[in-house]
Formats: structure tokens, C-alpha cells, sequence
């Protein structure tokens, strides 16, 4: 057991016995997958959600009572696009820890990038991941690479990674630069109705750029990263896409003309799905205000109107899903100046939070839109059995406080890393319980 000063502590799962039954009274069950958003009860049992109530029962003898008044009730979340660190950086981030800071966010699963070092590019190092992640307090989906070693040369063994648990393929941290390896990967992956991940980053237009190029990187003089060199890619992929009649799901979207890339080839028909990060939302970058390392990330921090047309894209229904991408560094990588700093910042203790205070709270999105888009819609473009409390399921269940008040402070987080964007942010709406396969994993007061 894991407990910080605040209250908030992680119980690892103890798979070596059935857990006990448990039930969750009068808290609002927010539930997209079959159109439930009530006050209910729900009753777990041997790991399973049993069945959903409108009265309490009479009988609880041996049962154990979360008491979810105020609060919301809802499937557990999942962040599909997080990095783990191990293999290869266990300073930044371990499984266990990032699966720890998971549980913390109310996520019940993960999934987890490739590149690592080495990169997930073949069928062991699929395993390994699967067999470290066997008694945290998350479960991973991990996603294989689409090149061997991240490279960019030559296909990774995709059939053989999907058979040892991949869920989808990327070279996240890089695009595929050769379009004829891309088109190969995408035809490939039709063979196992797995989504292909895209980072669109033309390199040859970005290289060398730190922030968003615009008025506030020339006030700076730092080097920039025009938004092109993330749409002319988004354009590449989506084409292809459409050629080859497969799956392709785009990363991390920053910027109003990918918005509207996406928006036009949903409208065509091209099996494409999207996803933004909470800080494209909230932030924009005059945020990097004089050098700020914990707003650096890639890609960047953009304009106001792209940030505008991001939120508008998630409202209409152009971006699917709402992920982290969890990115520690260890201080040393960002008590650096601005220009020599690593990309990449951390999310999943801060994203509920984030998200309610940016979307919800204003009533931009609905309670039912945020969990769909941070629960139900990332399960079912990797193809597991998430993000529902149908009867029978796993009980993965995320207990949300809407009206909680706090403000973040790295030193509270599970995470090994401290490198969040929002540090002394005052945010609204927490976890306060993790289910994870009936068991609780986190608890915070």
C-alpha cells in the first residue's frame, strides 16, 4: 500500500483470491455505452458488475458499501496514448509507477507507446510488458511499433506482436516518413482490424523548432514549428487511408487545419478516428510565457484559434478521444534552457481535472460526452471489452468527485516524474476511487 500526505493511496490487487462483493450506493451512473445517466446503484460480484439498481437491497451482509453520494459512477477510464519508460528509462518511469499514477487519475487502463528503449518492435518485448504489468493497479494494452526500432526502414513483425497482445501499431515520436512502408503497414493491418497510430510530423518542416511558429515564438526568438508540418502529414495519412480502406488513428491533434482535415474524410467516409491531449485544450502558447520547459512538448502548444477549433472539434464529434500523452522526463532533461529542453509533459494524474475545469464545468461538453470520449470511444477503437457497466462486465469502475476543489502539486503525484503543465493550476473534479476488476485500487478522502 502506497498513501501520500493528501489522503490519496494506491492498494495493489490481490489476484489470488475472488474479491468480495461490493456495492456502490446513490452515486450518478454515467454510463454513454447504453445510454444510462441516473442515480443507481450498482452491485459487484466476483469481480463482474452484477446488476444496476434503483433501490438498495435489504440484505449487505459480507458486502462491502462505497458510499458515492455527490459523485459520479462511471466505467472505468482509459488513456490510450501513454508513455511508460520501460524498458530502457526507468528514471523517467516504471510500469509500476506509471500504472500507480494511472490508477490515481481514475484510470483503469492504459496504452502504452513503443518508444522505448529498445523500442516494442517484435513479439517479446510485447510480452514483457504484458507479463510486468500482471499485478498493477492498470491494465495495459501495449501498442507495437510500425518499424523496427523506430526507424522508418523496414515493417516490424506486426502479426506476430498482435498475437502476443498489440493492439494497434505506431511510430509515436516519429512519422513514417516513406509513404510506400506506410501504405505497406496499412494494408498489413486490415489482416488484424487493428488501428494504425499516426504522429504527423513532417521532420524536414519542424526540425530544429521548439514551440509553435507564430507571433509569440518570434517575441521569443526561439525557432518554431509551423502547424503545416502536422497537417501535411494528417493529409498524407488520411489519403492513404483512404486508398487502402484501413483503420488509422491520429495523434495528439494540435492545430484548426487538422481539425478540419479530420472533419472533411469522416464526412468521405475514410475509417479515421482523432484524439487531443488536455493541454491543447487549456493551453495555448502564450502559456510558455518566458521559457517555461513544462509547456514544451511536440507537438506544441498552438494559437488560440487552433485551440478554439480543437474544442469545437471535439463538441462535434470530428475528435474522438481525449488522451495524455503521459510523457515523464527527469528534472535534468527540463531545468534546462528552453531550446536544449525535452519535448513532452505528464497528464494522467491531472487529466479528469483538466478536462472538467475546461470543458465540462463550462458546459462545453456534457458529463456523458467527457466519459465517452475518455472511456467507451478509446476501448472500442482498440477492440477490448471496456468502457461499459453492462451486466456481466469487468467492474472497472472510475468514482468521480465533480464539485472536488484542489490545485496541483507535483510533489503529490505518483508519477516519478514532476513535469506537469498545470503545476499550482486550481482545477475542479477528482478520482476518488479506481476499480479495478471489483477491486479498489485507489482511494483518496
Amino acid at each position: 500500500m502506497l498513501k501520500k500526505p493528501n489522503g490519496a493511496t494506491i492498494i495493489p490487487p490481490d489476484n489470488s483470491r475472488i474479491p468480495n462483493p461490493l456495492l456502490i450506493i446513490n452515486g450518478r451512473v454515467i454510463d454513454p455505452a447504453n445510454g444510462i445517466d441516473q442515480v443507481m446503484h450498482v452491485s459487484i460480484r466476483e469481480g463482474k458488475i452484477y446488476s444496476l439498481l434503483n433501490e438498495i437491497p435489504l440484505h449487505t451482509a459480507g458486502t462491502s458499501i462505497i458510499d458515492a453520494s455527490g459523485k459520479w459512477v462511471v466505467p472505468g477510464l482509459m488513456d490510450m496514448h501513454v508513455h511508460l519508460r520501460e524498458p530502457g528509462r526507468e528514471d523517467k518511469e516504471t510500469i509500476a509507477t506509471g500504472t500507480q499514477a494511472a490508477a490515481a487519475g481514475g484510470f483503469t487502463a492504459v496504452a502504452c507507446m513503443p518508444n522505448t528503449i529498445p523500442a516494442l518492435d517484435e513479439e517479446s518485448k510485447i510480452r514483457y510488458v504484458i507479463q510486468r504489468a500482471e499485478y498493477c493497479p492498470c491494465r495495459i494494452y501495449p501498442i507495437g511499433a510500425i518499424t523496427r526500432g523506430l526507424e522508418g526502414e523496414e515493417l516490424a513483425p506486426i502479426g506476430e506482436m498482435v498475437k502476443a497482445g498489440a493492439r494497434g501499431v505506431t511510430d509515436d515520436g516519429k512519422s513514417v516518413a516513406k509513404s510506400n512502408l506506410m501504405r505497406n503497414a496499412l494494408n498489413y493491418s486490415k489482416s488484424f482490424n487493428i488501428p494504425v497510430m499516426c504522429h504527423c510530423e513532417d521532420m524536414a518542416l519542424s526540425q530544429k523548432g521548439h514551440m509553435n511558429e507564430g507571433v509569440v515564438s518570434t517575441r521569443l526568438g526561439v525557432r518554431g514549428i509551423p502547424t503545416i508540418s502536422e497537417e501535411i502529414v494528417v493529409a498524407r495519412d488520411i489519403l492513404l487511408a483512404e486508398y487502402t480502406g484501413a483503420r488509422i488513428h491520429i495523434m495528439h491533434v494540435s492545430t484548426a487545419g487538422s481539425v478540419r482535415l479530420i472533419r472533411e474524410a469522416k464526412k468521405r467516409g475514410v475509417r479515421v478516428s482523432a484524439e487531443t491531449c488536455p493541454h491543447y485544450i487549456a493551453l495555448t502558447d502564450e502559456d510558455v510565457g518566458l521559457y517555461s520547459t513544462n509547456k514544451k512538448m511536440n507537438p506544441p502548444l498552438r494559437t488560440a484559434s487552433d485551440r478554439d477549433a480543437v474544442i469545437e472539434g471535439l463538441v462535434d464529434g470530428t475528435i474522438d478521444v481525449i488522451s495524455s500523452d503521459h510523457a515523464p522526463h527527469v528534472p535534468e532533461e527540463k531545468d534546462v534552457e528552453f531550446d536544449a529542453a525535452a519535448f513532452g509533459v505528464i497528464g494522467l494524474e491531472t487529466s479528469v481535472g483538466v478536462v472538467m475545469s475546461t470543458l465540462v464545468e463550462k458546459g462545453i461538453l456534457t458529463p456523458a460526452q467527457m466519459v465517452e470520449k475518455m472511456s467507451h470511444v478509446p476501448n472500442r477503437i482498440l477492440g477490448v471489452s471496456g468502457g461499459t457497466l453492462s451486466e456481466g462486465a469487468v467492474a472497472d469502475i472510475t468514482v468521480i468527485d465533480p464539485d472536488a476543489q484542489w490545485t496541483v502539486d507535483p510533489h503529490f503525484f505518483f508519477s516519478k516524474s514532476r513535469n506537469t503543465a498545470f503545476e499550482g493550476f486550481s482545477l475542479r473534479g477528482y478520482a476518488t476511487c479506481t476499480i479495478l476488476g471489483g477491486r479498489i485500487v485507489y482511494q483518496r478522502a
